[in-house]
């Protein structure tokens, strides 16, 4: 059996580029860059990045709000390309970053299970044999011909939980999505995600959450300002300095 990490990715940094060609013409866009007369600054999300998981491996990511977290999120899950550094998977990767996305508003909630799953890539004799557990895990059973736009944002997240924990991806991203519904459900779906620890996928949890963190996770990644603090499998400790600096504590 390999030794190779599942999940590596090495001196990752991921930049922006804004300035004066936002919502601007052909014609404007032209006329600046002839006469040379506009601003253009990089932001770097996230710089000089870098951690490896091996299989059943989970990974925690704590940061303030800008600390780089979402962005490195759509670099790991193959929606955006590091500018610098690299990412190497070994796996299928099932992300929810954005629970709205890859959903229809006007198709109901069978539907939208449906479409959610060709959109991951699996088949439809899958989806048949997958669809009941699904909907009932999601507790939604009752709400299968309902237009998705008619449902609270709370069972919108419960379905797509249910929708990539039931399929059982290799790697699994998850941010902020065990925070939501209500405490009965959060408490489902952290057993779920033991379940699916215990099988063997390797997750990454974004999460506000200390104490979840500290519960679920054996590594963690802090991040601040797009700069890497800690990685590592000192879960408690690394969670303990974090909340010194949000407290005022400790300066990083």
């Amino acid at each position: 059996m390999s030794n190779e990490p599942i999940l590596k990715c090495s001196h990752v940094s991921i930049r922006y580029r804004v300035g004066d060609f936002k919502n601007i013409g052909l014609k404007e866009w032209l006329m600046m860059h002839l006469t040379r007369k506009f601003k253009v600054l990089d932001f770097w999300a996230d710089k000089d990045v870098s951690f490896q998981l091996e299989k059943g491996d989970m990974l925690g990511i704590i940061g303030t709000n800008g600390a780089g977290k979402s962005t490195l999120l759509k670099a790991v899950s193959g929606i955006m390309e590091p500018t610098e550094g690299s990412i190497t998977r070994r796996g299928s990767v099932t992300a929810l970053l954005e629970l709205a996305s890859g959903f229809d508003g006007d198709l109901n909630v069978k539907e939208n299970t449906y479409l959610r799953g060709a959109i991951l890539g699996y088949t439809r004799e899958f989806m048949d044999a997958t669809y009941e557990d699904i909907v009932n895990f999601a507790e939604l059973k009752e709400f299968e011909e309902r237009p998705f736009r008619q449902l609270s944002s709370g069972m919108k997240s419960r379905l797509a939980f249910s929708i990539a924990s039931l399929l059982k991806p290799e790697i699994l991203i998850l941010d902020e999505v065990l925070s939501v519904g209500d405490g009965a459900f959060r408490k489902k779906s952290e057993a779920k995600m033991r379940e699916i620890i215990g099988s063997g996928t390797t997750t990454i949890l974004v999460s506000h959450s200390i104490n979840q963190i500290q519960e679920m996770c054996n590594k963690v990644l802090w991040l601040h300002k797009g700069r890497q603090i800690e990685f590592t499998n000192d879960v408690a400790g690394c969670c303990e300095r974090y909340s010194q600096f949000l407290d005022g504590k400790l300066k990083i």
